[in-house]
């Protein structure tokens, strides 16, 4: 759930966990859909017949597939500043790839907010822990420190 805040209510919302996302389900559509758009076609995410033969068992989807779905996660579990007028992208500080995430596993993040600084006036740094989990697996596809700014009027 987006959670809409007072700028000075920001210091409460470090070490804020929220709750997990809906569960997406990865199918092959949309996994030959991003090897399209980054021309990483290779055969065990892209080839059903082959990939079966790979210690996967089945066509897996790509990792940077599985981070990007974050901004889609982002949506239903987000802070947003009062007044704020922009959100950007800013990078990751740390990202690791644990779990293959199998073509029509469902998935979905989860968020702890670490660190929220106003490095400039109006101009908020956010860091998040997120992962992606699998469902049914111990362990999550991935996790990730991820750096967004909030920009406010």
């Amino acid at each position: 759930m987006t959670l809409s805040i007072k700028k000075e209510e920001i210091e409460n919302y470090i070490g804020y966990e929220a709750e997990p996302t809906p569960w997406h389900t990865v199918t092959q559509d949309q996994i030959d859909q991003f090897a399209e758009c980054t021309l990483d076609r290779q055969y065990i995410h892209v080839d059903p017949e082959k990939a079966k033969g790979s210690p996967f068992g089945s066509t897996i989807a790509h990792g940077f597939l599985t981070l990007s779905m974050l901004s889609h996660f982002a949506a239903s579990y987000s802070i947003l500043i009062e007044d704020m007028v922009m959100a950007v992208n800013s990078g990751f500080d740390k990202i690791r790839f644990l779990a293959p995430v199998k073509v029509d596993s469902r998935i979905r993040g989860r968020a702890k907010f670490v660190d929220i600084q106003e490095n400039a006036p109006g101009q908020f740094r956010i860091k998040t822990e997120v992962s992606v989990e699998i469902e049914g697996e111990d362990k999550p596809a991935l996790i990730a420190e991820w750096i967004t700014v909030q920009i406010i009027s």
